[in-house]
């Protein structure tokens, strides 16, 4: 099988003493994320007896290639070794049927633990602690460091890096870009004229000015006025910039992923029927939230696509409350009924890990990736939600249900779609794992591609991206942020010609390099 982050193929006898934890997993998957931060802290407390391997089991079929699993290892940050298990071989040894599911190997080569689904650090810290001993005693544990030969050390530093979200205002001719790798806010004019960074490259959660102020992996944005709102996405949290004092403030979030139980504010442990509240609201600076991913400002609200708990939520933009707004909080491709007043309640309206948002004015467009759909959400929230394209209406496999077809609503078919941007009647869309930009039309639901020939690359004629998953409209111009290749592009709707935009006077920023060999080390 291919190995990613390592130089050759591993096998357990070769990492006979250790312990070795096997993450089986796929890189759409927003559970899978989560877990990922918890790995590295395993990771590095326990360098010496700990092993992780990612077993890299693809939802999609682009998620099958070893050259996208590679650029997920990158963008992901990943310091372990990962197999590109594309035939489901060892999925299907370890009988795994869900992601993300986790094994705990000991040194003697005995499974000792499973879980299936997200977990915590401290879970593993405990089995660890308890174990470390008794495999010491024995003498059957190897404490001998293991150096991973990195994908991230032979990478070149990028202007940008893996840009996740952009957000283009005619009016002041300014161009937002999240620099999400490199943990920060770009803003240019609209022709690439570098204007401010906001944000000193840092992972962090610090408010301040521009040089200080710190983000982790940030994505969506919203302008209004003179502050533009960002999606801190792997902090948890929203953050306000005012654009004037060129001040960054923390507005909603506890700086933690939320639980299941605070995707829906109010709620009390173990609360009957009878003592739900009326609306699942909390202030925003006291309510955990989880994974946002993409914003929309309208009249005195912010829509939020809060790809964790597969939500829509709205925050006030008076900064007073925040709460879910649509889906019952399953994930799937369901019509129906905005909010349930019971959680998870069926015959609701359900979301997929929804990742970018756009309006027509009357209702939000959603793009509702793991079901590779494009929902659309009134703002009147007595009216249903309903699906522009996708698998709604289909019986079974909602969330396995995709393709790369162009045509009318019940023919065509997206690949995990990460954005959307609605320009007179149309919502073109971020078909992100299929590698182009389509057009949907509002009405009728008619999908054609203008730009892309599927294959990853970063020509302009014609035009090739790589996992494109944001998008943004001023001046007859769609902005792309084509993240693999972390770069901007532009399609012109009118000719639709795409040329590559260079932010003049951004540098480049450093990148990971490898550690020094410590005497007796292996290297793998």
């Amino acid at each position: 099988m291919e190995w990613i982050n390592t130089k050759g193929p591993l096998e357990l006898k070769d990492l006979k003493g250790k312990f070795v934890l096997l993450d089986f997993w796929t890189y759409c998957c927003i559970n899978c994320m989560h877990i990922l931060p918890e790995l590295k802290k395993l990771e590095h407390d326990y360098a010496n007896q700990l092993v992780v391997i990612g077993v890299h089991s693809a939802k999609f079929e682009n998620e099958k290639e070893a050259e996208n699993i590679s650029e997920a290892v990158l963008r992901y940050e990943i310091e372990h070794p990962v197999v590109n298990d594309n035939q489901l071989k060892i999925w299907s040894t370890y009988y795994v049927n869900s992601w993300p599911t986790m094994f705990l190997i000991d040194p003697e080569g005995n499974v000792v633990f499973l879980h299936r689904g997200e977990f915590k650090a401290e879970e593993v810290r405990k089995l660890l602690d308890g174990a470390i001993p008794y495999y010491r005693k024995t003498g059957s544990l190897d404490e001998t460091p293991i150096q991973f030969d990195l994908l991230a050390y032979s990478q070149e530093p990028t202007p940008l890096r893996f840009p996740g979200k952009v957000l283009a205002d005619e009016k002041s001719n300014r161009l937002f870009i999240a620099d999400s790798n490199h943990n920060r806010i770009v803003i240019a004019s609209l022709d690439g004229q570098l204007q401010e960074v906001i944000g000193s490259g840092e992972i962090g959660s610090a408010d301040g000015d521009y040089a200080t102020t710190q983000f982790d992996h940030p994505q969506g944005m919203a302008l209004v006025e003179d502050t533009l709102y960002v999606a801190d996405t792997e902090n948890h949290l929203l953050r306000k910039i005012n654009l004037k004092e060129k001040k960054v403030e923390t507005i909603a979030g506890l700086g933690r992923q939320g639980t299941s139980n605070e995707s829906w504010p109010g709620l009390r442990e173990n609360a009957s029927v009878n003592s739900l509240p009326h609306r699942f609201v909390g202030r925003p600076k006291t309510t955990a939230i989880n994974s946002p991913w993409a914003l929309w400002p309208h009249r005195d609200s912010l829509y939020i696509a809060m790809a964790g708990p597969h939500q829509i939520w709205k925050m006030k933009l008076n900064e007073t409350q925040i709460g879910p707004y649509a889906g019952n909080g399953r994930e799937d491709i369901v019509d129906g009924p905005q909010l349930p007043s019971i959680p998870y309640q069926q015959g609701y309206s359900s979301f997929a890990q929804p990742s970018g948002l756009t309006s027509d004015g009357n209702s939000l467009f959603v793009a509702d990736s793991e079901g590779s759909s494009i929902r659309i959400v009134p703002f009147d929230s007595d009216d249903a939600v309903n699906t522009l394209i996708g698998t709604s209406n289909l019986p079974a496999n909602r969330l396995f249900t995709f393709g790369d077809v162009d045509g009318p609503r019940g023919v065509a078919k997206l690949q995990h779609p990460l954005d959307v941007c609605y320009v007179d009647g149309i919502v073109y869309t971020a078909d992100t794992y299929n590698n182009k930009i389509k057009a949907v039309d509002a009405a009728t639901g008619n999908v054609i591609t203008v730009a892309g020939t599927g294959k990853p690359g970063t020509a302009d004629k014609p035009a090739q991206f790589d996992e494109p998953a944001g998008l943004s409209y001023a001046n007859g111009k769609l902005y792309i942020a084509d993240t693999n290749n972390h770069l901007i592009r532009v399609l012109d709707l009118k000719s639709k010609e795409v040329s590559t935009l260079k932010i003049e006077g951004l540098k480049p920023l450093p990148v990971k390099k490898k550690p020094e060999s410590v005497a007796g080390t292996t290297e793998k």
